[in-house]
């Protein structure tokens, strides 16, 4: 690890342990019942990850090829829980009544995924279809917690479809995490491919999450490449704090072609974990913290024709900046009652007040779009659920290095 990666890990790690609290594993065992007033989501899940023995089922190590699995996450009653949080089990097995728990976690093959969305996409309106990328330091329980917890938050009509690539979920492997990103390409755009190649789905959304946005435009740009465009299924494309390069962005939107999806990008200058990455790779610009009015990326996103969401003056109870509307019930309310509106997302030159209105009413006709707006973060930055492995993390590195918080 270079010293550069080394201090990535330690800033990181300190702002991610306050408020930490236990591990818990095994929250993927399905419990016999819901209880009343709970609420269920049903997902697809395809994974890269290395199955497991284990109560977890897919590892944080490198899979062969894809595997797919149904899983059926029960959210308690509104009145035992925060909109835009995941309550996390305190043991296994949980309680259903105020705590997110697994109904249903079966492994399946390929035939068994192709027939489970056939039935599921037959439900939905307009056949939309929403597939989620998560980012940097996930877990595969973390990955399909927070899916669920959009999907339900948002209220979103859609056919929730969850990509996770093998993260370590550590915040110590952040380079093991990079390269799975990139290992995980092809996997991602076969997903995709298929998907959009099936005659029910009508259209297809995607939201990427951090360094889920490295996958999710490499695996874009390899279609177009390959394909002469990307799908026109695909309509739309949510990059949520993109831990990505800002020339190797704008390279992998321009072999997209003319004919690409509707690109929305959400930044935050303030968003400390991009600053960290960005000395970690030379001072290189990361996308998600440019600002849009300055040159040459405002030229440069009006010609792409993206439209951008600058969070920078909302105020956000994270530490890091690199989560905010994870942390807004009243946000991510609103955006699901806009779900149905297909209104145009708004300009990001707007002042704090605009910015919310602009969140909830700029969703084009796009629940991706809605959902990204609902996620800004990974469960492992913004709940005190996934920061309890790193607890152990720095008190390892305390014992050889200096600790200090993030300037």
């Amino acid at each position: 690890m270079t010293s550069a990666s080394l201090k990535f890990c330690v800033c990181l790690a300190f702002a991610l342990t306050l408020g930490g609290c236990s591990t818990l594993r095994g929250v993927l065992v399905p419990v016999p019942a819901a209880a009343p007033g709970t609420s269920q989501v049903d997902m697809l899940v395809a994974t890269t990850r290395s199955p497991t023995e284990s109560s977890e089922m897919f590892s944080g190590a490198r899979g062969p090829g894809l595997s797919f699995a149904n899983i059926t996450v029960s959210i308690p009653p509104e009145s035992a829980r925060r909109v835009g949080e995941v309550q996390w089990p305190s043991r296994i097995p949980g309680s259903p009544a105020t705590e997110f728990v697994t109904l249903k976690a079966d492994v399946i093959n390929q035939k068994q995924a192709m027939a489970w969305f056939s039935r599921a996409v037959a439900t939905i309106p307009k056949r939309r279809v929403l597939v989620f990328i998560h980012g940097f330091n996930n877990r595969f329980d973390d990955a399909v917690f927070r899916f669920a917890q959009i999907i339900h938050d948002s209220q979103a009509p859609v056919v929730p479809v969850l990509f996770t690539w093998p993260s370590r979920g550590s915040v110590l492997a952040y380079g093991y995490d990079r390269e799975s990103s990139t290992y995980s390409r092809n996997a991602l755009e076969d997903v995709l491919k298929a998907l959009a190649k099936d005659p029910a789905v009508g259209e297809i959304s995607i939201l990427a999450h951090s360094m889920g946005n490295v996958v999710t435009l490499e695996a874009l740009r390899q279609m177009a490449i390959r394909d002469g465009r990307v799908s026109p299924k695909i309509r739309n494309v949510v990059l949520a704090a993109p831990d990505v390069d800002v020339d190797l962005a704008r390279e992998a939107v321009s072999n997209m072609g003319p004919n690409r999806p509707n690109v929305t990008l959400l930044v935050s200058q303030d968003d400390r974990a991009l600053a960290i990455s960005s000395r970690v790779w030379g001072g290189s610009v990361r996308l998600g913290a440019i600002d849009p009015d300055q040159e040459p990326y405002r030229s440069d996103l009006r010609q792409s024709n993206i439209t951008v969401l600058n969070l920078t003056k909302l105020n956000s109870g994270d530490i890091l900046n690199h989560g905010k509307f994870a942390e807004s019930p009243d946000v991510v309310q609103i955006i699901g009652r806009q779900l149905a509106g297909g209104q145009v997302l708004t300009d990001s030159r707007v002042g704090v007040g605009d910015v919310i209105i602009g969140a909830t009413t700029g969703l084009a006709s796009s629940v991706g779009r809605a959902a990204g707006v609902v996620v800004a973060a990974p469960v492992a930055i913004v709940d005190p659920r996934t920061r309890e492995s790193l607890v152990g993390h720095v008190q390892e590195l305390g014992q050889t290095l200096p600790v200090t918080p993030i300037p």
